[in-house]
């Protein structure tokens, strides 16, 4: 074939003179490199490569990163982790074997996307976000995602995300909020971890997580500096009443002092925020986990712990009638154990609401106990907050809704597997006037991902651990920078953080 049948078969004479007359418009100084631009912008961009592989996560524990080719780049992603909780979150992938990384190696979910998933996505356009991920879907043919693993499926689809948007040449916020119909682009109020307990950390505090929510920021770069100074005025309060060791750290960064009672980590946080004189401009939140000291009858199986029948999987187990708290339920010494009703923890949460400045609790009772959450919501007293009770599951979600359970969501992305049905719940909260946040998993990387998500989605808030710890930080980050990009268009969440 001759240079001239080449180029005319390949029409690359008029492509060629397109680019030079481009090149002449713009007045470029580097016509070479313009114009090598201008002709790679104008082939439309397909997967041409996937490859996965396993890496740690910040418990160093392993979880899934994805490298994603197109002929713009290459786009990484990996897969946040967390404790499952066997019933009605997507299933995460891992081998088994004892004998490496203690059963969590997750080779197998690597080898379903270099073998099978990489297959079907080689050709596709990146943009086409639902299109992936469906694909994805039809390949795993079981409900959960236990063929081929929601952490192998999950990674994937935020690779696939992040090369849409290079291919739209817009940010990954944009992208999101484009293929959720969203115009507005909300910073979302950020819940800095400040204490941790219940399964995140090893002191005795049955509640897992006591948050800070600066709604009284004018900016998220504002929100953020009074989050850390906060944190370092609490760690000073901290070193004070129980001594330097009082101030380790747990699995989202938030201090572990040895105490097991509610108000005396209230105690903590409330003197730190008067400390640094911001006072009603930082809230409180609580993420309380109840099913984790749930007591009750096993039903079908003998009287046990609920959270223990799941954990580790009692013979005959068809679900848990709850019927008290174990408050003292990490202290070595059980005699001493702080058992309390649902009514009792009722009357407790409405005491601790009017006592401190909180707006917001997540979990307050067990996760199958919809009658006492959808009470409790209904005195609107504060925010309640949805995890366990969902799992970021649509179904799930939907049934909350119709019967009025809570009043917001806890979205985890690597619960539900894809980015597309994050976007759908979401939708599905925000038409039912719910809260929506954007949230880690105690097992996290460097990926920033759930930043752009939660702009993208104008969720309004966003929870991703204390204002310490890179892959914490990552997030946070990334937000400024969000921030500073979106310049004078940039609206924070602030006092609307529940209905942006």
């Amino acid at each position: 074939m001759s240079v001239q049948e080449y180029l005319d078969k390949h029409m690359l004479s008029r492509k060629i003179e397109d680019a030079v007359n481009a090149a002449v418009r713009a007045k470029t100084p580097d016509p070479v490199l313009f114009i090598s631009n201008h002709m790679r912008k104008s082939v439309a961009s397909v997967i041409t490569k996937i490859k996965a592989r396993q890496i740690l996560d910040s418990r160093g524990i392993p979880t899934v990163e994805v490298d994603l080719f197109t002929n713009k780049g290459m786009f990484r992603a990996s897969a946040p982790s967390g404790p499952s909780s066997l019933m009605y979150e997507a299933v995460e992938l891992r081998d088994g074997d004892k004998g490496v990384y203690l059963g969590n190696s997750v080779t197998r979910a690597v080898r379903n996307i270099n073998d099978k998933i990489s297959k079907a996505l080689i050709g596709m356009d990146p943009t086409l976000q639902s299109q992936i991920d469906q694909a994805m879907m039809d390949l795993d043919k079981i409900e959960m995602k236990g063929e081929l693993g929601a952490n192998a499926i999950l990674a994937v689809s935020i690779a696939a995300c992040k090369a849409g948007a290079a291919e739209k040449e817009v940010p990954l916020y944009r992208h999101i909020a484009n293929l959720a119909g969203k115009i507005n682009h909300i910073i979302p109020v950020p819940a800095f971890t400040v204490i941790s307990g219940g399964r995140h950390a090893g002191n005795s505090l049955a509640i897992q997580e006591v948050m800070i929510l600066p709604t009284g920021a004018k900016t998220f770069e504002e929100a953020v500096q009074m989050g850390a100074e906060t944190y370092h005025h609490l760690k000073a309060v901290i070193t004070e009443k129980f001594g330097a060791h009082g101030c380790n750290v747990g699995e989202d960064g938030g201090f572990a002092p040895d105490i097991s009672g509610f108000r005396d980590a209230l105690d903590l946080v409330k003197e730190a925020i008067g400390r640094t004189g911001y006072n009603e401009r930082i809230k409180i939140a609580l993420d309380v986990a109840a099913s984790n000291f749930c007591i009750g009858d096993v039903l079908h199986s003998a009287n046990w712990s609920c959270h223990n029948a799941m954990a580790y999987g009692t013979s005959g187990w068809l679900g848990c009638l709850c019927t008290k708290y174990d408050l003292d339920y990490k202290s070595p010494n059980k005699s001493e154990q702080n058992f309390k009703s649902a009514e009792d923890m009722i009357e407790f949460y409405k005491e601790l609401c009017a006592e401190y400045p909180i707006v917001s609790i997540e979990d307050p009772f067990d996760k199958e106990d919809w009658d006492h959450i959808k009470f409790f919501s209904g005195l609107g007293i504060c925010q309640v907050v949805g995890d366990d009770l969902l799992m970021s599951d649509p179904k799930r979600v939907d049934r909350a809704i119709r019967e009025s359970t809570c009043n917001s969501l806890l979205l985890k992305v690597n619960q539900i597997g894809t980015v597309t049905v994050a976007i759908e719940v979401v939708k599905l909260a925000k038409d039912a006037n719910w809260g929506v946040v954007t949230s880690h998993r105690c097992g996290e990387t460097e990926d920033s991902f759930i930043a752009d998500l939660s702009v993208g989605l104008a969720t309004g808030q966003i929870k991703a651990g204390a204002p310490c710890r890179g892959e914490r930080l990552a997030k946070y980050n990334q937000l400024i920078r969000i921030e500073e990009e979106l310049g004078e268009q940039a609206a924070y969440a602030g006092e609307d953080w529940r209905m942006s």
